[in-house]
């Protein structure tokens, strides 16, 4: 009450600063009686005024920094990034009772101010309520009638694969970067399943999009970014801010463009990718004047840029790695070159080659695993009050299932901080599923493109491996090979170059 006191006589001064601080302190104190009658909040740091807990955390790595936290407050934690709280799950079993045992609670998306600069509560990724159900049943069923993970899409891969090729052979066993030309043979997957045709790596318009999709990922888990959804007022003094929204704008604009020239040749009888399947949509509710139709073009813009975006980089991204570890640890690729060349031989791998090849297949869960992807998840919110694990969680809050402390749990795996392919294998050799490998999140949330993921991170690097042995440039060891990554809104791996040697 001395503190109420205080600011009513600093209000009698007449000064707005006065009342503005004494409404402040009157809503957090009857905020947080308001908690205490709903339930215990979850335990976690004390906030500083205004700035929360942004002191205590690493900006560039915050997965590293929760990790940390969950040591000494538990499982279940809150953290304040500005004056807003977020409840962080660690932990294999507690992500998986928040996403799965209680799917419909935790199921919601929290849309940070930089995915609505993205997203505009448009697409799936980024977007809630019946635009995110409608938007997201018509994905799934559109894609999975263009072949995604099944042997349409198993055609496509292997069709690229050929051309990924021919770039490796382009450096003949000298050392280069794999970021683009895997970045390109990894979109076009995406791009033939959209649009139904691919692009020449030399298109400028089709490097343009590869180029600004990454940049645009990789800023939006920026420090800078973190502190502009933080505060979103320091908006105008962010370079990275004005980075987006022109990428935006350019892709706005582009994709506008090539919905053009897909309208212009469309036939209702005779789809070619998911952009026409769309449209055709878009058409029959213009024609029925349906209301409240979620078929415009704002939706199909940035559904596109989702599919894109998400379909480019985790895979891309989670390809580079598995090239890279095979680099670092020989031993490892040997094993693999055995199983493939005593199973396959010189013909061209196929999905169902999976189950003939559990050390393969154990590798490729193995880089997925310590890869880390997405380290912080993307971020849910409580669509409800729940009472979850003996803590009250308000409706509304920013939740991050932490995927990094699910897949590098120590009381889930042996060795959670290494390399070891053992994790997916047992005793005898064959391949075995993990409850705790979640990379591609759990729930109503998980990744719509799982199945063609894994076909592709499948085919992609048997067959690769089957043509080419990686290692690292002459004078650099496999120890220079840094495995912390660079950390945004994916985790990606250091600058780096290798040698992809034919195999005789």
């Amino acid at each position: 009450m001395a503190v109420i006191e205080s600011l009513q006589q600093f209000l009698s001064t007449g000064t707005l600063l006065g009342a503005s601080l004494l409404l402040l302190v009157l809503y957090l104190l009857s905020s947080g009686s308001r908690s205490q009658k709903e339930g215990k909040e979850p335990p976690g740091p004390k906030p500083l005024p205004l700035l929360g807990n942004l002191l205590t955390l690493d900006l560039k790595r915050p997965f590293d920094t929760f990790c940390e936290l969950s040591k000494t407050y538990g499982n279940i934690f809150q953290v304040f990034l500005g004056p807003r709280k977020t409840v962080v799950l660690v932990g294999y079993k507690t992500v998986k009772e928040a996403l799965v045992n209680h799917a419909e609670e935790f199921g919601d998306r929290y849309i940070e101010p930089v995915f609505s600069l993205f997203n505009g509560g448009h697409g799936i990724i980024f977007s809630n309520g019946e635009n995110w159900r409608e938007m997201r049943r018509f994905a799934l069923s559109n894609l999975r009638d263009f072949g995604m993970g099944k042997r349409g899409s198993e055609e496509k891969i292997i069709e690229e694969i050929h051309y990924l090729k021919e770039e490796f052979d382009k450096f003949e066993g000298k050392p280069f970067d794999t970021t683009q030309p895997v970045d390109y043979a990894v979109s076009n997957i995406i791009s033939s399943i959209v649009y139904g045709s691919r692009f020449e790596y030399t298109d400028p318009q089709f490097q343009e999009m590869v180029k600004r999709s990454h940049e645009s990922i990789s800023i939006t888990g920026s420090p800078s970014m973190m502190l502009y959804n933080t505060f979103p007022w320091l908006g105008p003094f962010l370079n990275s801010k004005r980075i987006i929204v022109r990428n935006v704008l350019k892709h706005r604009a582009e994709m506008t463009r090539m919905f053009t020239g897909l309208l212009e040749t469309l036939n209702p009888h005779e789809r070619r990718g998911f952009v026409d399947s769309f449209l055709i949509r878009k058409q029959s509710d213009e024609q029925s004047c349906k209301k409240d139709s979620h078929f415009h073009l704002d939706n199909l813009i940035v559904t596109v840029g989702n599919l894109f975006g998400a379909g480019t980089d985790t895979s891309g991204a989670t390809l580079r790695w598995g090239l890279m570890l095979m680099a670092k640890y020989p031993h490892i690729q040997d094993r693999v070159h055995e199983e493939i060349d005593r199973v396959i031989g010189e013909r061209q791998p196929a999905v169902e080659d999976r189950k003939k090849l559990p050390y393969t297949d154990a590798v490729i869960h193995e880089t997925q695993r310590l890869a880390n992807i997405l380290p912080m998840n993307l971020p849910h919110k409580t669509s409800c009050d729940v009472h979850f694990n003996g803590y009250f969680i308000k409706k509304g809050t920013n939740v991050i299932p932490l995927l990094t402390s699910v897949l590098k749990d120590p009381s889930e795996w042996e060795k959670p901080n290494s390399f070891y392919p053992e994790h997916f294998l047992d005793e005898k050799g064959q391949f075995v599923k993990r409850d705790a490998f979640m990379p591609f999140s759990a729930g109503r949330r998980v990744c719509l493109g799982e199945s063609l993921a894994r076909m592709e991170l499948f085919l992609f690097f048997t067959s690769l491996l089957q043509s080419y042995r990686f290692t690292t440039p002459p004078g650099v060891s496999g120890d220079d090979l840094d495995l912390k990554g660079i950390a945004g809104i994916t985790l990606t791996p250091s600058p780096h170059k290798l040698c992809a040697i034919r195999r005789s």
